[in-house]
């Protein structure tokens, strides 16, 4: 069918349209990589834009100077590893038996999991509740307590309903278990629903920062957001140390070339670039992954 010319005008609008969103989008990023690598002094006076005014390594030498940092990054790298592991795993499994039509109970276990979507036991009684369990002060705090998510199980139980029966009716005919049917059978067949989940917990645990700043007081084991965020609040005593003690002046003369602002947006990109990417390997699965998730009985 040929093209009109109020068809070509459509799609232009909306390509122009959709263009000034990606930007949107884009901008700010940008920009607080500009201020990053911008000298902190000439950032306060406003005016950056597109790109540094006086370039500037210094808001990144203060961040990898800090000890804390590769350590943090270690325990981000294992957290986001196992996590991810653990949470795909168990909620996979959850999944699959909540997507049978036999399983005794199967509506009231899901209105269940779907209140814990909207209420939960609050603050103090969590923190009561992982203490109890022995978990305050560990790795596993940060794993054990989220590794189920009631989302991702809706999501995977309607990718799971979409299956052919007749796939896991000849597995159980040739042989096969419950166990083997779900590994063999069931999660070679969710490639993308389960790429798509991955980067979405993987994001989750590399971005949380307020779990561990509430039940780690260990510095040893938390991970680099909350280490990136005590950077910055060094920084920022610094800063009203100097004002206040002649002392302090020699840590400012150091950091003059930092200030709070420039430091956070470094900050910022150390802690986002590495899961950001991630993205382009998984971006082929994200449509037909997010897709699964719009249908839901």
């Amino acid at each position: 069918m040929k093209s009109t010319t109020g068809d070509k005008v459509l799609i232009a609008v909306i390509y122009s349209l959709l263009f000034l969103l990606a930007l949107m989008a884009f901008y700010p990023f940008w920009n607080a990589a500009v201020i990053s690598f911008n000298n902190g002094t000439d950032t306060m006076k406003g005016g950056i834009t597109f790109w540094p005014r006086q370039f500037s390594l210094e808001n990144y030498r203060v961040v990898f100077e800090d000890s804390r940092l590769i350590n943090g990054f270690v325990i981000s790298i294992l957290r986001t590893v196992t996590g991810t592991l653990a949470s795909i795993a168990a909620t996979a499994i959850f999944a699959y038996g909540m997507s049978k039509q036999e399983l005794i109970g199967r509506k009231p276990y899901m209105v269940l999991c779907i209140i814990t979507m909207y209420f939960s036991g609050g603050l103090i009684p969590t923190f009561l509740l992982i203490r109890e369990l022995h978990l305050f002060n560990t790795f596993w705090v940060m794993i054990i307590p989220g590794i189920i998510s009631v989302w991702n199980m809706i999501i995977f139980r309607t990718f799971f309903k979409g299956i052919p029966q007749a796939l896991e009716e000849s597995a159980r005919i040739d042989g096969c278990s419950n166990w083997m049917v779900l590994f063999r059978i069931i999660f070679p067949l969710s490639g993308p629903v389960i790429a798509t989940l991955s980067l979405f917990t993987a994001v989750y645990h590399w971005n949380d920062w307020f779990t561990p700043s509430i039940y780690i007081s260990d510095t040893g084991l938390m991970p680099i957001q909350t280490k990136l965020q005590q950077i910055l609040n060094s920084n920022i005593m610094s800063e009203q140390l100097a004002q206040m003690d002649s002392a302090a002046q020699g840590r400012m003369s150091r950091m003059k070339a930092v200030t709070t602002k420039s430091l956070s947006m470094a900050t910022m990109m150390v802690a986002t670039l590495p899961i950001l990417c991630i993205y382009p390997f998984l971006q082929k699965y994200f449509v037909k992954g997010v897709m699964v998730g719009s249908l839901k009985e």
